[in-house]
């Protein structure tokens, strides 16, 4: 399915393409543009923070910005601030995030100039938005997947159907992950445009050097997508197109991919300046395809009376002019508001219901995790779980869905394609509409290819956009060793996680835990990585009963940040000094448990239970009273999260220590070998532990 738009000459018919107002209207916002970057330029001294412009670009991003109505959502690239102007932004309100200003509508001063935000509730809705080339277009095609679901499951009521429109430079199409949102796009036929911006540069890289052929040719092989081209310095060819495409994708639900030649009149950015790499061939070429020129010529052939646009264009500077100069005088960012919006409120701050309900059965870990999703899904519609293989035929490779792909039917629960990328991308834009998506990466060794979602989108969104778009999901990962699973299936991951700022992390050692964080991260608005330990799943390994517990009821949830002492010492040997505690998590719960059978009441064992945020409060309270402690973890050692809590341990307990604070962990592979020899040979196991505990006691 293609469109391909032949226009003929407008100048005859300029009126009857597009109304006089709107081509006025896109004459004001051009001049508008066109002031702006100027003014930007001639005070360089102010205009201190990295930059772009859209000049070039201005006619294709108005004629798309005109046809959007409230209901609908845009990502717009990092030049496009015509579009911003053109669905009603003001040049003082772009000023404001130019200048990192407090009242920065978007980020309140925390992000680049025309990375927006928005939930206006008169305007298209705008999800966070990152300087990542290309990245943006999975979160936006989750916006996408997200109101076909809505559209659906009749969870809401539209004036009209919802249009996305993803914005992005044709270099960035090389990206991987942009085939991955164009991939989902049309295979599951997804109410998306794909706006491609393609002014041949990508920085100081040319399309000869950066690809193959451009967007348009390159989209050809994806079934079910439509595409277009268009001229996108001519703003009626542009109006018409953008039309055509927004009225079939708003009627037929259908993804469009819309290639826009456009050309580069500004610097790339002010730090990367056209003279850097541009000769004056090609900047005159460039400079001839000017939108605003374009337009302004089209007009006059028209009849429209030269002297207005002169007035247009004077008021545009005189504007942009008044609202830079209120923009310089606005306030500053208060330096203790930098803390501010890492994290959305959480409801879960106590923990409640029935953990152990009189006359429950005890379950394995995997179902309780199966029984708090089908729970969750039973009570909440917005609720959906997606990822490779987690649909009905085998309900995920550990088992740990089964029966839920049955039960809740194939658009709730679903499989993907091996895309990690997508499948954690994407929870930005599902959550953005209101959804809370749960979704798993297969194993955690293979979390690697989502990271680059995981920390540009997903961590940075409740921050950059101040609270206004906190994303809400939970992302499922089995990690571990757990007996021959080999080098690429038997990783541990959590301090690569934890050093992300603005995700919280669950690491649940039992079934009751397991159940009770789940439906605690079902009701925290921010992003939540469960991490799972295979070797628990089913306490097929020895030594792991206890992680089968009593089901709690569907009532209990067990907030985040509170850790458990799960093995008490003896008073006694506390008071004489002749204790050790041991802080760990996961699969290091069991090694403790086991190692403590040797020491008779002299050590006390603490289940964190969360990695972010953590128990500093019970762990530093026991590690005074016993002086001497092992941080404990399945994870290599060097460099890990184990080493870094251990030096947090040291300096708030110093004086309290009668020894170092050590740590535990596997050896520093760099992975873990299939066979089992050498696999028990690199990993902590009880009997090592012991050993660690006996040197400590002797302190």
């Amino acid at each position: 399915m293609f469109f391909y738009v032949y226009l003929l000459p407008m100048e005859n018919t300029l009126h009857e393409k597009v109304s006089k107002d709107i081509l006025l209207k896109a004459y004001n916002h051009m001049m508008l543009a066109k002031a702006m970057a100027d003014i930007y330029e001639e005070n360089r001294n102010v205009t201190k923070y990295v930059h772009s412009t859209s000049r070039g670009h201005e006619a294709i991003q108005l004629a798309t910005a005109y046809q959007l109505k409230k209901e609908d959502w845009v990502s717009p690239y990092y030049r496009d601030e015509s579009i911003l102007l053109g669905i009603g932004f003001q040049p003082y309100q772009l000023m404001l995030q130019l200048l990192a200003k407090a009242d920065d509508p978007f980020s309140g001063g925390r992000s680049y100039y025309s990375h927006p935000s928005s939930r206006d509730e008169d305007k298209p809705k705008i999800i966070h938005q990152s300087s990542a080339t290309g990245m943006q277009t999975i979160p936006t095609a989750g916006v996408a997947q997200g109101i076909k679901y809505i559209q659906d499951f009749n969870l809401q009521e539209f004036e009209n159907n919802p249009v996305v429109i993803c914005s992005l430079g044709d270099n960035s199409v090389t990206e991987g992950e942009v085939s991955e949102a164009l991939q989902f796009a049309a295979l599951h036929q997804l109410p998306i445009i794909f706006l491609v911006q393609d002014n041949e540069w990508g920085i100081s890289v040319t399309k000869e050097e950066a690809r193959t052929c451009d967007a348009y040719d390159f989209v050809a092989g994806f079934e079910g997508l439509g595409r277009m081209r268009v001229d996108g310095t001519n703003f009626v060819e542009s109006f018409e197109v953008m039309k055509k495409a927004v009225d079939f994708v708003r009627a037929e639900r259908k993804p469009l991919v819309v290639c826009a030649k456009t050309v580069l009149i500004g610097h790339h950015t002010s730090g990367v300046r056209r003279e850097f790499y541009r000769d004056e061939e090609d900047l005159t070429k460039h400079r001839a395809k000017d939108p605003g020129e374009i337009l302004r010529n089209q007009l006059l052939e028209s009849g429209v009376d030269e002297e207005l646009l002169k007035q247009i264009t004077k008021k545009a500077r005189l504007e942009a002019e008044e609202a830079f100069e209120r923009a310089q005088k606005a306030e500053d960012p208060k330096p203790e508001t930098v803390m501010q919006h890492i994290f959305a409120p959480t409801p879960i701050t106590e923990e409640v219901g029935t953990r152990e309900p009189e006359g429950g059965e005890k379950i394995v870990m995997v179902d309780a995790a199966i029984h708090a999703i089908q729970e969750i899904m039973w009570k909440h519609p917005e609720a959906l779980l997606y990822g490779q293989d987690v649909g009905e035929r085998i309900g995920g490779v550990f088992r740990e869905t089964v029966t839920l792909g049955k039960k809740f039917g194939s658009k709730r629960v679903f499989n993907t394609a091996i895309q990690e990328a997508y499948i954690i991308g994407s929870t930005t834009g599902m959550s953005a509409v209101g959804l809370k998506p749960i979704v798993e990466v297969q194993f955690a060794d293979y979390i690697y290819p989502g990271i680059n979602q995981l920390i540009t989108e997903i961590s940075k969104s409740s921050y950059l956009s101040q609270g206004k778009f906190p994303v809400s999901n939970i992302i499922r990962v089995p990690i571990g060793a757990y007996g021959g699973g080999g080098p690429y299936h038997s990783g541990s991951v959590e301090s690569i996680l934890a050093n992300i700022k603005g995700i919280k992390i669950a690491y649940p050692s039992n079934a009751a835990d397991f159940k009770g964080l789940l439906k605690a991260a079902y009701y925290d608005p921010n992003p939540v990585i469960m991490l799972e330990h295979k070797g628990l799943y089913w306490s097929k390994v020895p030594g792991t009963e206890d992680a089968k517990t009593i089901e709690p009821a569907e009532d209990y949830i067990l907030p985040f940040g509170k850790g458990k002492i799960v093995i008490e010492a003896d008073e006694n040997q506390i008071k004489k000094g002749n204790s050790v505690i041991v802080i760990t998590y996961g699969m290091g719960v069991y090694w403790a448990k086991e190692a403590v059978k040797n020491f008779g009441g002299k050590v006390e064992v603490i289940d964190l239970r969360t990695i972010i945020p953590l128990d500093e409060e019970l762990v530093f309270e026991r590690v005074k009273a016993h002086g001497k402690c092992i941080v404990l973890t399945e994870e290599q050692l060097n460099n890990s999260f184990a080493e870094a809590f251990a030096h947090r341990i040291s300096k708030n307990c110093f004086k309290y220590l009668d020894a170092p604070v050590e740590t535990m962990g596997s050896l520093d592979t760099p992975a873990v070998p299939i066979n089992l020899i050498l696999e028990k040979e690199m990993l902590p196991n009880a009997e090592k532990l012991t050993k660690k505990i006996d040197e400590m006691l002797k302190y």
